[in-house]
């Protein structure tokens, strides 16, 4: 009985680059999405800083 390796030879290395093609789009999916996140970031309005009026919001009464 003859076995040939070549066939799982062969299914090994497409495997091997089936596994190097997903990682890759992968990283280029996770790339787009922190892009698409860090752009989003920036567009967001800077808060406005609100200064107390008087003496409201100076003192907390830690007593309660």
């Amino acid at each position: 009985m003859d076995i040939s390796q070549s066939g799982a030879i062969s299914s090994i290395v497409n495997s091997q680059q089936f596994d190097q093609v997903s990682a890759q789009v992968l990283n280029k999916a996770l790339v787009a999405q922190a892009s698409s996140a860090l752009s989003l970031i920036h567009s967001l309005p800077q808060p406005q800083k609100s200064s107390p009026v008087g003496s409201l919001g100076h003192n907390i009464d830690v007593k309660a």
